[in-house]
């Protein structure tokens, strides 16, 4: 290995072009489309014709992409005028390179760059390694075969994506396929199944069933969301699912997001199912004439929003058409936007405590696609780094990754398996107000027009759910369990009594369940284990006499006597505090 030392995302791009140059020894013919790096390693999508290839072809072509690296191959790179790089593709047959560029001319690029290795040319603005001494040869592995239309258009053809895993080293490359094997027994749709909290169906694909236990998880969560928001300050509201196609254009949703909406006509006039709730709230907002004095104006809603994901994109709880959000959004004058930040951030740090996670931060700055003045963006970016820093919050960047109409926030959690998930959003709009004609009165007399905070804390209840489920194995904390206690009677004459203990448990605000199956106490305690309990507890005749309680916590193989009050304190305690 060199001295010096190349990020990870250099390297994994890196081999991306070594990946396509041993496809190119192997399959002559084959037509090169793109070959990005990714969170995990990195992929390239081959069009490989009438010729078919299958996963027991990897093996070869990864000994190939070895035998590159092993060469000390040098990664050199030259710049074409565009329509020499036109004419070459053009020349070596090579279609999706040429759409490529002659995109990049329409934008207005004069030339393009090209990176050589291997006695491979590819196009690509780089940056890359210098040598392929720079590249651990096994901390990477060609990982599998998929399916991917070009530019994820299904119109288009169906070309042959390589996936790849990569690290800087094997150690991390065989911590993440054992984290990877270990995730893959948490999935939570298989985890849903097997604990009975929701499910899927193919009548309606994307659409989430939830379950009675299901549904405890989510009033949990619901409600503590809400006692946080209502601790800072917001107020609940309700709106509508749909709206006139109007509403979306004036708030730019239209031009940015129509074909994502569901989309159908009624009375000759276009409805959409909302596929955001802002501009719901900025009609409350509107009914009235509002005072600077009346401001902050911080709405809250659990928004229901549906988006028109494409079938293949669907998976479980993260990919679905519709997501209920825990949607606010504010209304402020320019000088509250720090303070309104602040406080928001405030709330992201109290939830996801309560969660026993650790949140990471990132500032998603200015899109290619952005809506209003660059002036505006810029003060709207300064203000969040100004809020950020005065928290004393490390955060990273996110290039380009804002909203159209404003910068944003963005909050990642870790699960237990290294994976970060983007959750929570904090967005600064100093746009949209202004499209739908949003005032305030000024201490001065004038009409001014407000600034809007978009937020969510935890993001969507699909979503969270389904972190949560995988982080924590179906084993959620006691608070969060949907049957946080399960009685167990040794016999038939113990069934009253365990009745009766039940009913002290609710009363007390437990979520109690009793096994009164005609099984024996060894498989009723399987069986519990099985849907992760958090405290087993065995009546018999001793503990109907006694009436102390035999308890085994979720975990242990040990059997503790308890005073019920002291099991109702534990179970209390652990509610978080807000």
């Amino acid at each position: 290995m060199s001295n010096e030392n190349p990020s990870i995302e250099i390297i994994r791009h890196s081999l991306s072009h070594i990946l396509a140059a041993a496809v190119r020894e192997l399959y002559p013919n084959v037509k090169f489309a793109i070959g990005p790096a990714i969170d995990n390693g990195f992929y390239y999508d081959f069009d490989f014709g009438d010729q078919k290839i299958s996963d027991a072809d990897l093996k070869e072509i990864e000994k190939k992409i070895k035998h590159l690296i092993k060469q000390n191959q040098k990664f050199e790179r030259v710049e074409m005028p565009i329509d020499e790089a036109i004419a070459k593709e053009e020349k070596e047959n090579q279609p999706y390179k040429k759409e490529l560029i002659a995109d990049l001319k329409t934008a207005g690029e004069t030339s393009v760059s090209y990176y050589t290795v291997a006695g491979f040319t590819d196009l690509c603005k780089g940056p890359h390694i210098k040598n392929t001494n720079q590249i651990s040869s096994d901390g990477f592995k060609l990982d599998k075969l998929a399916g991917a239309y070009w530019r994820g258009d299904e119109k288009n053809k169906m070309l042959t994506r390589i996936y790849a895993l990569a690290f800087s080293t094997r150690e991390e490359l065989e911590q993440y396929v054992k984290n990877r094997e270990e995730a893959a027994k948490r999935d939570h749709k298989k985890l849903g199944r097997e604990l009975d909290l929701f499910s899927f169906h193919e009548e309606a694909p994307g659409f989430v069933f939830w379950h009675e236990k299901g549904m405890i998880l989510w009033n949990e969560l619901e409600k503590l969301g809400k006692s946080i928001r209502k601790k800072h300050g917001f107020v609940e509201i309700k709106t509508p699912q749909m709206a006139k196609k109007i509403l979306w254009e004036t708030s730019g949703h239209w031009d940015h997001y129509h074909e994502d909406m569901f989309v159908f006509n009624v009375d000759e006039e276009t409805y959409c199912l909302k596929p955001m709730d802002c501009p719901f709230n900025i009609k409350i907002y509107q009914t009235k004439m509002h005072s600077y004095r009346e401001l902050p104006i911080r709405y809250t809603e659990i928004g229901r929003v549906f988006r028109n994901e494409k079938s293949g994109q669907l998976n479980g709880l993260f990919r679905v058409r519709e997501i209920s959000q825990d949607d606010s959004h504010l209304f402020i004058t320019e000088d509250q936007v720090k303070p309104e930040i602040a406080n928001l951030l405030d709330m992201v740090f109290e939830f996801y405590n309560a969660l026993g996670i650790e949140a990471k931060f990132f500032l998603s700055t200015r899109p290619d696609d952005f809506m209003g003045e660059i002036s505006v963006w810029d003060k709207a970016e300064k203000d969040l780094r100004e809020a950020l820093a005065e928290k004393n919050i490390a955060y990273g960047l996110k290039e380009k990754d804002g909203a159209f109409y404003g910068p944003k926030i963005d909050v990642n959690l870790t699960d237990a398996f290294g994976r970060s998930w983007q959750v929570a959003t904090i967005q600064l709009d100093f746009q949209l107000p202004g499209r739908f004609g949003c005032e305030y009165i000024a201490n001065d007399g004038s009409a001014k027009t407000p600034v809007m905070i978009h937020a969510a804390i935890f993001g969507s209840f699909e979503r969270m759910t389904g972190i949560l489920t995988e982080h924590y194995g179906g084993a959620f904390p006691v608070w969060l369990a949907p049957a946080q206690v399960k009685i167990l009677p040794v016999g038939e004459s113990h069934l009253d009594y365990c009745q009766d203990l039940k009913k002290k448990f609710q009363d007390a605000e437990v979520r109690v369940e009793i096994d009164d199956s005609n099984e024996t106490v060894g498989n009723k305690t399987r069986k519990a284990i099985n849907e992760k309990v958090p405290y087993i507890l065995v009546v018999g005749d001793k503990e109907k006499e006694s009436g102390k309680l035999a308890v085994r916590e979720r975990g242990s193989r040990d059997t503790r006597e308890m005073d019920f009050v002291e099991l109702i304190k534990i179970i209390s305690d652990s509610r978080p505090k807000i």
